[in-house]
């Protein structure tokens, strides 16, 4: 069964489809921070979480997936680097699904692995709107196809080549070193695959929609039985109540996001702008799940877990509960993990939802 585990092929970083991939570090670069993980093994099928780091990038440094500011995030990779304390300079990194086209296609079982190079190259003409030579190609046989057991079936994914190339330039000029380059949905199924076990009968025959609320863009990505079988991004994230706070308390946009983040604003926060907030984001939330119910042959979800940078709001859990009537608990994919001494277990737990693309991104290591 695939897994979630397509890694675009980068000509100066060679073929990334090895059997063993070095030690690195999960590296998450989204519009509001960098952030890294590194995850080490801990005895079999157990791991334990070494060291993690968080660092905030500039307005506008990144936007819409794109790094519109090398340098600040080039600093930001730095600072999380040394902060880290760690001796490894090997990222994994990942573009957002935006940046990505990706297809499934049938093929005939059995070629050699340069006949269905060809193959796949001549099924992406049709699919990629862009020439050949401007884009990184790559693909990954998924497995029998459905009904037919003389054919597999193999997902493509295609990006531009400036879209990878600022992502590994950006590793360069910190002097650490891109082994991968992933997509930030596929990292968040590894992530999530952790996680699956703390459902009831472990999520088989489930519908769950993973909800990541970031700082502009919140995704819904629903999961059953190991697959991503709807996703849509819709605009609505962190950055409105950073506004919200701004404007009701008279602070500029870093002096908000700081607060926010920190804590210490005025009593009537709460009351006054964090909860007509959460009210909204559950609102956005069965909204969302409408979207799913009409355009899908599937008509309940059976549970929520809600990641990203929102989902650290105290209570957030219980309002869309009961927005969308639906199960819902904040994803933490360490829960079963060890923890280093350089942890701090609470620390973690409220930032384990933001951290949920880097960590799959960190379970790469280990892909067999």
């Amino acid at each position: 069964m695939f897994k979630g585990n397509l890694k675009l092929n980068l000509e100066p970083l060679e073929r990334l489809f090895e059997p063993k991939l070095p030690p690195l570090i999960g590296c998450d670069i989204t519009s509001s921070a960098v952030k890294m993980v590194e995850i080490a093994a801990a005895g079999k099928g157990l791991y334990r979480v070494e060291r993690y780091a968080i660092e905030p990038l500039p307005r506008d440094a990144v936007e819409d997936g794109n790094i519109n500011n090398l340098e600040a995030v080039t600093d930001s990779l730095k600072r999380g680097w040394k902060r880290m304390g760690t001796n490894i300079r090997n990222l994994a990194l990942a573009l957002p699904a935006a940046a990505v086209i990706t297809r499934k296609i049938i093929v005939p079982a059995g070629q050699a692995e340069r006949e269905l190079e060809l193959q796949v190259e001549t099924e992406a003409n049709q699919y990629i709107p862009f020439a050949l030579e401007e884009v990184n190609l790559d693909f990954q046989v998924i497995g029998p196809a459905p009904n037919s057991p003389d054919d597999v079936e193999v997902l493509i994914a295609a990006s531009r080549k400036d879209k990878i190339e600022d992502r590994v330039a950006a590793a360069a000029a910190a002097d650490l070193k891109a082994v991968v380059m992933d997509i930030d949905s596929f990292a968040a199924q590894a992530a999530f695959e952790l996680i699956e076990g703390q459902l009831p009968d472990a999520g088989k025959d489930l519908s769950v929609a993973i909800i990541d609320i970031g700082g502009a863009i919140m995704t819904v990505n629903v999961m059953r039985n190991g697959q991503s079988v709807y996703m849509r991004e819709q605009p609505f994230g962190g950055n409105q109540l950073t506004q919200e706070i701004q404007s009701h308390f008279g602070m500029s946009p870093e002096e908000a996001e700081a607060a926010k983040r920190a804590g210490g604003l005025p009593d009537n926060y709460e009351t006054d702008v964090l909860a007509p907030f959460l009210d909204r984001l559950g609102l956005e939330v069965a909204r969302a799940l409408q979207f799913f119910f009409a355009s899908t042959q599937f008509n309940q979800i059976n549970h929520i877990l809600l990641a990203g940078g929102c989902a650290a709001l105290p209570g957030i859990d219980e309002v869309v509960t009961k927005r969308a009537a639906v199960n819902t608990r904040v994803a933490n994919p360490f829960a079963n993990m060890a923890l280093s001494s350089k942890i701090r277990p609470k620390q973690l737990t409220s930032d384990a939802p933001s951290l949920m693309v880097a960590c799959g991104l960190a379970m790469r290591r280990f892909d067999a």
